[in-house]
């Protein structure tokens, strides 16, 4: 009844208040659910700014540094991973080089789970019928739902500049910079706004959206590895991602596939809009299938269950990290003629290593272990979903104890994310053109485990002591330990402050060498924090959204 009750009780509207009525209060109220996760992914994604600006500031100090990492970011495996150099020789390109495609693809994630969350998965969970019994006309929340999911692309965009020009970078290309990362996160606005009217479900609209941006991505992947230098080709304009990245802030800095991507997002959402003007409440364009008529008897445990649910979410990840691993091997070497040893950004590589080598090869298993750590925090949030949806009281009415059940999204987590590392690590090696062995990379990525199991250990206490908070805060301290683990040498963090984190304890093999006693540690640690969230959560009120 919370639901009904943030929206005004009053009889029903008539039919001339149009179908626009209540948007302002459904602003609010979508504002007031959702704060916390705006706030997160809006300030993260800005800061990425002057964190990346300031490492590569000490990376490539001077012209010759930096024509010499233009010289490298040229390549295809460079231009597949994040767009064409087009202006790899200036601090500005190579900011662009390092961080857009990271920024363009996390916002257009957060667009279509925020479109879905407030969209499709209300529905389904009965809440919008429940909100059309006041007076609220029948696009109001789907208009607010895209308008607040709008204003987190301009508020992030509008961020990334002011950042860009206070760290004097400029001004033009900063503007152009902010508003092209903006403008992907519109279009994906538009583009979830019809996922969401054709799927049934708030699992199939996420689905389908992730699916929509994974084949743009790869459209202009392929695009730009087939581009002559760095002219464009036509396939990079079939993807959105391409229009964003064709606006080349600190080059051209044009501004005009800005509108494309507006109109992209208007049509997008008037499509949606015309959908649910003809549909039923709670059914989608395409009917959910039905299933076999009956399950095995894996698919009936909670284990097998949980592993359906997050079969897509686990493939997609397992994919990511195969990805990873080759381009993390194949360009080892090739830094290793880019990074001058006696820079701060070169020092932050090496660790206690003896070569640059075994500094950068220890650093991108960092980044793979971070890789794994974000499934981890991302599949481990399914099960507060299922409990928010109101889909875990059924499945404990009958004989399933909770700690079973919970201890199935545990297992599917931890156990993919180990998957993940050691699959990520060996293909490393095997693409490092004999810079490390397949071996030797797979156990070094797989040392990243027991923080990992932190992650998960501190979303599991998080979970039973503070479930509606859980999620949120789970994902501020990954972001937290990520920044710290990466950047905290450059923002001139005690070394015992980096390792006071999980990912900066575990040692960075090759170049710090296998040490058990903190990977120990650490193991500790996640299995108290589990023990006490799963403990609270076996007590505690079953907490529906």
């Amino acid at each position: 009844m919370s639901a009904a009750a943030a929206l005004p009780r009053r009889a029903a509207a008539p039919s001339s208040a149009g179908t626009l009525a209540g948007f302002g209060p459904s602003v609010r109220f979508i504002l007031r659910r959702n704060w916390l996760r705006l706030l997160v992914w809006a300030v993260v994604l800005a800061l990425m700014i002057p964190i990346v600006y300031t490492s590569q500031q000490a990376a490539f100090p001077t012209q010759a540094d930096r024509n010499a990492y233009a010289n490298v970011a040229n390549t295809p495996a460079i231009a597949a991973m994040t767009g064409l150099p087009y202006a790899a020789g200036s601090l500005g390109g190579i900011l662009v080089i390092k961080i857009w495609m990271t920024l363009a693809v996390a916002l257009g994630l957060a667009s279509i789970f925020l479109v879905a969350r407030n969209g499709r998965a209300d529905e389904e969970a009965g809440r919008t019928e429940l909100l059309r019994g006041t007076a609220l006309g029948r696009h109001a929340f789907s208009l607010a739902n895209y308008a607040v999911a709008g204003g987190l692309c301009v508020v992030t965009g509008l961020l990334i500049s002011l950042l860009a020009l206070q760290d004097g970078l400029p001004a033009a290309g900063s503007w152009v910079l902010g508003g092209s990362v903006a403008g992907v996160g519109l279009a994906f606005v538009g583009i979830a706004a019809p996922c969401g009217q054709l799927s049934s479900t708030g699992r199939g609209a996420n689905s389908l959206g992730v699916a929509v941006l994974a084949v743009t991505y790869l459209v202009r992947a392929v695009g730009d590895v087939n581009a002559g230098g760095t002219q464009v080709t036509a396939l990079s304009w079939f993807s959105p991602i391409g229009w964003g990245q064709n606006m080349r802030p600190f080059a051209q800095d044009t501004w005009w596939p800005f509108l494309a991507l507006l109109a992209l997002a208007a049509a997008g959402c008037l499509l949606a809009l015309g959908i649910e003007s003809r549909r039923d409440v709670g059914l989608g364009l395409v009917a959910a299938g039905r299933g076999p008529a009956r399950a095995t008897a894996f698919l009936a445990s909670p284990l097998g269950l949980s592993l359906r649910l997050q079969r897509a979410t686990l493939i997609s990840w397992l994919c990511g990290a195969v990805v990873a691993g080759l381009f993390f091997g194949g360009v080892a070497k090739a830094m290793t003629t880019v990074l001058d040893p006696s820079n701060a950004y070169a020092q932050a590589f090496l660790g206690g290593s003896r070569t640059l080598l075994d500094g950068v090869l220890g650093t991108f298993v960092l980044f793979i272990g971070l890789l794994a750590g974000a499934f981890a925090v991302q599949s481990l949030s399914g099960a507060r979903a299922e409990e928010s949806g109101g889909r875990l009281e059924p499945q404990l009415a009958g004989s399933l104890a909770r700690s079973r059940w919970l201890g199935a999204h545990v297992a599917v987590a931890a156990g993919g994310s180990a998957a993940m590392l050691v699959l990520g690590g060996w293909l490393a090696g095997v693409s490092s053109d004999g810079a490390a062995t397949a071996p030797a990379l797979a156990g070094a990525a797989l040392a990243y485990w027991p923080a990992v199991l932190v992650m998960m250990g501190v979303l599991l206490f998080l979970h039973g002591f503070a479930p509606r908070l859980g999620t949120g805060l789970g994902w501020a301290v990954y972001g937290i330990s990520v920044v710290v683990a990466m950047f905290g040498p450059l923002l001139s963090l005690s070394d015992s402050a980096i390792k006071a984190t999980p990912f900066g304890a575990v040692p960075r093999m090759p170049a710090d060498g296998f040490a058990l006693p903190p990977l120990l540690l650490l193991a500790s640690i996640a299995l108290v924090l589990g023990i006490l969230g799963m403990r609270r959560f076996s007590t505690r009120d079953i907490m529906p959204e």
